[in-house]
């Protein structure tokens, strides 16, 4: 940008509305310059990319010729026509030359495991031991993780806690009245406290916790920064006749679709469940055999070292 001068010949400071402006149009330029590259590096013809967008070929001209300025929601939509992410398109960085970006997308493709390896080397060192000697077993219900926390907290000489008896503790009700009473809402700021004071009086322990809590963004992340969590999972056939199996016939009174329901909620939360340091699958094993299983892998992974 050329510099401005008075009468005088006085610098003057860019006017801020100007400086927006060639933001912007810079903005534009590179979003189109990166569609256009990424579009001939995959060999789509314009017409093709417009089919699969949805977005009409005069716009991807005007886009990628720098002149058209797309709503985010187009843009969303050519980004999954070229299989990338938005912010590939959008950032400041060269994503051909970027390392940042390259290892951004090496870590969303790794497995769980890698993933947590990773951040183990990349964390400080405060937050990387934060976990101390907490291990939290996630997971739907009917996985396994009361019966199993139980166990491998005697095995280990750990105190093994459920959360959902801290919180009836502090409610002094059970969990169904917290429910019925206080609301999701309510349960769920009575389940973030209860985790907090978890934390705060145990450096060792095995903890179980309500599959739900991997929905409370907030709680969810304090449980992944201060425990090394195990997904306990299993088939959706074998939640369900495990929870049968307690007695409890709420899941199948009256509702026909009830595995339908369990397989969505296994399907929607299986990416929130997978952010796990490790897995454990219970499926066709006896109680025997995935205690020796959960000790090994606590074991393996230095959970306790």
């Amino acid at each position: 940008m050329s510099e401005i001068t008075n009468f005088r010949g006085e610098t003057l400071a860019p006017d801020p509305d100007s400086r927006g402006e060639a933001a912007v149009r810079a903005l534009i330029l590179r979003v189109g310059e990166r569609v256009r590259k990424a579009r001939e590096l995959k060999g789509i013809p314009r017409r093709v990319l417009s089919e699969v967008s949805g977005v009409s070929p005069r716009y991807l001209a005007l886009l990628e010729a720098g002149e058209g300025n797309i709503s985010i929601g187009l843009l969303q939509r050519v980004a999954d026509a070229l299989d990338h992410r938005i912010e590939w398109l959008v950032g400041e960085d060269d994503p051909w030359t970027s390392e940042a970006l390259r290892v951004a997308e090496l870590y969303r493709a790794a497995p769980a495991e890698v993933r947590a390896q990773v951040l183990d080397h990349l964390l400080p060192q405060p937050e990387a031991t934060a976990r101390r000697h907490r291990i939290a077993l996630i997971g739907l219900r009917g996985a396994g993780k009361s019966t199993l926390g139980a166990r491998a907290g005697a095995a280990l000489g750990l105190p093994f806690v459920e959360l959902n008896r801290e919180i009836e503790d502090q409610a002094g009700m059970p969990v169904n009245e917290v429910m019925a009473f206080y609301g999701q809402e309510g349960y769920r700021r009575l389940e973030a406290q209860a985790l907090g004071r978890v934390i705060a009086t145990h450096e060792a322990m095995i903890l179980a916790v309500a599959g739900g809590i991997v929905s409370e963004p907030e709680t969810f992340k304090t449980l992944l920064g201060n425990f090394h969590t195990i997904w306990v999972k299993a088939a959706p056939a074998e939640h369900m006749n495990r929870v049968r199996a307690q007695g409890d016939m709420r899941p199948m009174a009256g509702n026909p679709e009830a595995m339908d329901q369990l397989k969505f909620i296994l399907t929607s939360r299986e990416t929130l469940y997978d952010q796990a340091r490790a897995k454990l699958d219970t499926t066709g094993r006896s109680v025997e055999d995935s205690l020796a299983d959960l000790l090994a892998l606590i074991r393996e992974r230095g959970f306790l070292s």
